[in-house]
């Protein structure tokens, strides 16, 4: 089956669960009236569904590939980024001084989840840019926006970011990237940087990266880190691609999935480069980057799973085995849960973007704290369902599902790097009970309240469903008040299974409100959601505090099998 864009779904939650009209209520963004979302709904959606998904399947069989040093595109990959560029999509939350159109992030990333639902390996390439243009916007100097931001925003150029070396990933401090000050206001970049995406391309007349590197008197650590603009072509007087920079593409990763996406080792020789920001506080850059690209990757584990579903729910309603498989308990079972997964995801997602949306138009504190609350949970549950859906949807194909012919695994590949990259989930968890708990647990802990008075005024509605909605979050209170109690080095070894019970009973939250606000078919998912999902929390709530002693005793030799 093709992939069709979910715009009700999106649409519906807009309008009923993660309100965009409290967005729009505000000056900044008060041009994101109901007309103007819907029609930027309904033409994104058109775009994915006609001129993107079609490009999915070439990009898997006939990856971007490494010629005289020079990347080439999968096919079609070239005319369905214009189409993307032309259409306005890249800026659509850009600053309408540079180009952009200025509409919330809440926007932003429904459109993003249709593109990557279509085809994961084309819309990165956006997705980088879309951080970098977020990064100049917060911290590049007046003559770097003029001359960057609206060639990025019109797609003209595409943008990367340059963290990970083979001996620094998760690490960045560890990076031994050099600049050299040149003495004309640039700066000489040296050294090798590896899993950049998009790194070199056929489809903009420029590759913009934005490269971390280590000053002669940077200080260890990240601390000492700075940021670069170091473009493939240096621009001229008139801003056009000028001559060759002194960097290059050293080869391209073989990965498991988006094979249509070059992932570029690069290196870099004395290139010239721009200073974005100030010197040695390259990662409050580099975090605007990485910050506004987690949510962003969240939205991609939402969309592959949703492609996934749809896939595999055709699948199983053409194919018989003692009648059409899609009427069969179990296959019925994985799909009933996938489809309550995504919605939950999404609406986490949503939910997320509008708390950004909300922080930067009404400077309110609360909503900086919301959203970056939430951000490590979208992230997180977002990918973690994608791998979950895309499985699943392996399984519903059965053997087929094992045959590369009939699409299933290409899911199921592309979105196993999504809770790899920026920031594993793993990470996203620690950060989520240690930097986001550093309040003493107020931002997490008024989420919480707030679930649990949404479902005590819910429960004439649906009053079973209420209550164990209630429950659940007066559990996950409990567990959020003892992890603040607890050493650092606890809480991480808890740190996974308590996001995903976070993620649950937000999940559950939004499902009791679409139970409201929906009909039938949206309550009968809300059931199973709330029946069969959420009662995983007791388990992941129990390992979420059991500390980190029972890990320490395990010896190394152990993992090996040696012992």
């Amino acid at each position: 089956m093709a992939y069709r864009a979910p715009v009700d779904d999106i649409a519906f939650i807009l309008k009923s669960i993660v309100p965009l009209a409290a967005v729009a209520a505000t000056d900044r963004f008060a041009e994101a009236t109901p007309d103007t979302a819907d029609a930027i709904l309904h033409e994104a959606g058109r775009m994915a569904t006609e001129m993107l998904a079609p490009l999915n399947r070439a990009g898997d069989l006939t990856p971007a590939r490494l010629e005289n040093g020079a990347v080439r595109s999968s096919p079609g990959y070239a005319e369905g980024f214009r189409a993307i560029a032309e259409g306005g999509w890249i800026g659509l939350s850009a600053d309408p001084e540079y180009g952009g159109a200025g509409l919330p992030q809440t926007l932003n990333m429904a459109v993003s989840e249709m593109m990557a639902g279509a085809c994961l390996a084309l819309q990165l390439n956006p997705l980088l840019t879309q951080g970098q243009i977020e990064a100049l916007e917060h911290h590049a100097s007046d003559e770097m926006k003029a001359l960057y931001l609206p060639r990025l925003i019109s797609g003209d150029w595409n943008g990367t970011m340059n963290l990970t070396e083979p001996q620094a990933g998760s690490d960045v401090g560890a990076l031994t990237t050099r600049a050299e000050r040149a003495g004309d206001g640039t700066y000489r970049i040296t050294g090798q940087k590896i899993f950049i995406t998009w790194g070199d391309s056929d489809v903009t007349g420029n590759v913009c990266h934005a490269v971390l590197a280590r000053l002669p008197d940077g200080g260890a650590g990240t601390r000492g880190i700075s940021l670069f603009m170091v473009p493939k072509y240096l621009p001229d007087e008139n801003g056009k691609p000028g001559v060759a920079n002194s960097l290059k593409v050293v080869s391209l990763e073989h990965k498991l999935g988006i094979h249509g996406s070059p992932t570029c080792v690069m290196s870099f020789e004395g290139a010239t480069g721009w200073l974005i920001g100030a010197e040695h506080k390259g990662m409050a850059a580099m975090f605007t980057m990485m910050n506004a690209a987690r949510l962003a990757v969240g939205v991609q584990g939402v969309a592959v799973a949703e492609a996934a579903l749809q896939h595999a729910a055709a699948y199983a309603a053409e194919r018989n085995q003692m009648g059409a498989i899609i009427r069969h308990a179990d296959v019925r079972r994985m799909l009933a849960t996938g489809r309550a997964e995504v919605f939950a995801a999404r609406a986490i997602c949503l939910a997320c973007a509008q708390s950004l949306d909300m922080a930067r138009a009404t400077g309110e504190a609360d909503w900086a704290a919301r959203a970056a609350l939430l951000t490590p949970i979208a992230k997180a549950y977002g990918t973690d369902v994608g791998c979950r859906v895309a499985d699943m949807g392996v399984q519903v194909h059965g053997g087929m599902g094992y045959v590369e012919e009939t699409g299933a695994a290409q899911y199921l590949r592309d979105v196993r790097i999504t809770p790899i990259y920026e920031g594993t989930n793993g990470i996203q968890a620690m950060d989520l009970v240690g930097r986001k708990m550093m309040d003493g647990g107020e931002a997490a802990l008024r989420l919480i309240d707030e679930i649990m008075d949404a479902a005590k005024d819910g429960q004439g509605d649906q009053p079973e469903m209420a209550e164990a909605v209630w429950e659940a979050a007066e559990t996950l209170r409990e567990a959020t008040a003892a992890m603040i109690e607890s050493g650092m080095q606890d809480r991480f070894a808890g740190a996974v299974p308590y996001l995903a019970a976070f993620a649950r009973v937000l999940g559950a939250h939004f499902h009791l409100a679409a139970c409201r606000e929906g009909d039938a078919a949206r309550q009968a998912l809300a059931r199973i959601f709330i029946t069969r999902i959420l009662p995983r929390n007791e388990g992941d709530l129990a390992e979420a505090q059991a500390g980190a002693a029972d890990l320490d005793t395990v010896p190394d030799a152990a993992f090996s099998g040696a012992a």
